[in-house]
């Protein structure tokens, strides 16, 4: 898929050094078709690492995806320099009025905070509502899809007794629902959170259908709406060594932290991380894109 960015977007040089087909706005003018409108709220700390996670899954489709990257504006981003933010993002103020065919609201390092409590809240369900006049589908991700949950269904999140740290196995369920097109019977994916939604909880709730669900993890792909709402409960677009970094991070801050589980060969933080998840990743965002973004969206808006 040819993904368009800006041409001085940092993760444009990684992805073409990747062979992923990146466009620029001066060859998208000169394509006589509509790409999709997919807007991404990054709500990561590093918002770098990713862009660049979001984009290489979005890039196996032959469709054209413009995307536009959304920030909030009731926080400030300590993580990321301002003059990235000011270059490649912008605010709900300047996309109200738009429509877009896709939606991404990202994890965020707010686990341990009452919902309420955070401090771009309001400004993230304000974000939530205005997506259902206005987005065709929305991807949750980690702590949006608990967001999501807890915003449209009121179900809360709870703290585990330790992180849910690694690489877990899960069961396709419902397998004629074409988000889990081409999936395996059984499929690995990366979590890394303090937090969860309680699978009971989400199984209660009659709007919701699960579609992927581990025995250690929990649910990890639900949707609602004929999937206008979609949730994943872990991090599919993590890179190879995202869950490496992470572990060496808390290492070094002396938090308490277990290996990850399944990742190192030999539990050996020596050795390199197997890549073991990014087929079923790129089958999940090229399902969405295809089934519940572009065939569902009109052609105007």
């Amino acid at each position: 898929m040819p993904i368009k960015v800006q041409s001085d977007l940092p993760a444009k040089e990684i992805l073409e050094n990747e062979n992923i087909f990146v466009m620029d706005e001066n060859r998208a003018m000169h394509q006589d078709i509509r790409p999709l409108q997919v807007c991404i709220l990054n709500l990561m700390p590093v918002k770098q690492d990713t862009e660049l996670q979001l984009l290489r899954a979005l890039s196996n489709t032959p469709l054209q995806v413009d995307v536009t990257f959304l920030m909030v504006t009731s926080h400030v981003s300590l993580n990321t320099s301002a003059n990235h933010l000011n270059r490649f993002y912008t605010t709900f103020a300047q996309i109200k009025n738009k429509r877009f065919d896709g939606l991404i609201i990202t994890g965020a390092p707010v686990e341990d905070i009452a919902f309420e409590e955070v401090d771009y809240w309001q400004e993230v369900c304000a974000i939530m509502d205005w997506a259902e006049e206005h987005v065709t589908s929305t991807l949750h991700i980690c702590w949006g899809a608990q967001a999501g949950f807890y915003h449209y269904y009121g179900i809360q999140k709870r703290m585990l007794s330790e992180k849910l740290f690694g690489i877990y196995s899960h069961k396709v369920q419902n397998r004629k629902v074409p988000l889990v097109r081409g999936f395996d019977d059984y499929f690995l994916a990366p979590h890394s959170r303090h937090t969860e939604t309680s699978a009971a909880d989400i199984h209660n709730c009659d709007r919701i259908t699960v579609l992927a669900e581990s025995g250690e993890a929990g649910v990890f792909l639900a949707y609602a709406e004929n999937g206008r709402k979609v949730f994943v409960n872990g991090h599919p677009e993590y890179d190879r060594y995202t869950l490496d970094v992470e572990y060496k991070r808390d290492l070094g801050k002396g938090l308490p932290i277990h290996i990850p589980r399944n990742y190192y060969p030999d539990d050996d933080p020596a050795q390199k991380p197997n890549l073991q998840w990014r087929a079923h990743c790129n089958n999940l965002y090229t399902n969405w894109l295809n089934y519940y973004v572009y065939q569902a969206t009109p052609y105007e808006w």
